[in-house]
């Protein structure tokens, strides 16, 4: 048996790439890839919104490693792999890309959906939105 694998997990400032994070996460014993895509949109509660810009903390790469690793030690995730985008994002842009592969569906769907929530709720990254009436707000920033 092939042992689990974080594949990658990574802060960057470079686009992401879907197609290469389920490549990554090939497995031949998987039945399933679940992926995700956090795209920038262009509204927040009500107001809309004209650009944004993700700030980390030099932790953030390892911070995103560590919650990888916790959940590609499930025993029924083959692979992890993770990354999301730091600087300046317009509307449409890529901010957070997550595939994992299972045996089946329903495994990854869950483990998938696990990866996000512990990434968003864990990593230390900020947005500082800007509105399009010139105003800008600083979200998960402490």
């Amino acid at each position: 048996m092939t042992a689990p694998a974080i594949t990658f997990g990574e802060v960057t400032a470079q686009p992401l790439d879907l197609a290469a994070h389920e490549a990554a996460v090939s497995d031949r014993r998987a039945g399933a890839v679940v992926s995700f895509q956090g795209v920038v949109r262009d509204h927040d509660h009500g107001r809309p919104v004209v650009s944004l810009e993700y700030e980390g903390h030099p932790s953030a790469e390892q911070v995103l490693r560590e919650v990888a690793a916790e959940i590609v030690a499930e025993p029924e995730v083959y692979a992890v792999a993770i990354s999301h985008r730091v600087g300046p994002l317009a509307i449409g842009d890529v901010a957070l890309v997550a595939s994992v592969s299972t045996a089946h569906r329903a495994a990854a769907f869950a483990a998938c959906a696990r990866l996000v929530d512990e990434a968003k709720a864990r990593l230390p990254i900020w947005k500082r939105q800007v509105f399009a009436d010139g105003t800008e707000e600083w979200v998960n920033c402490p």
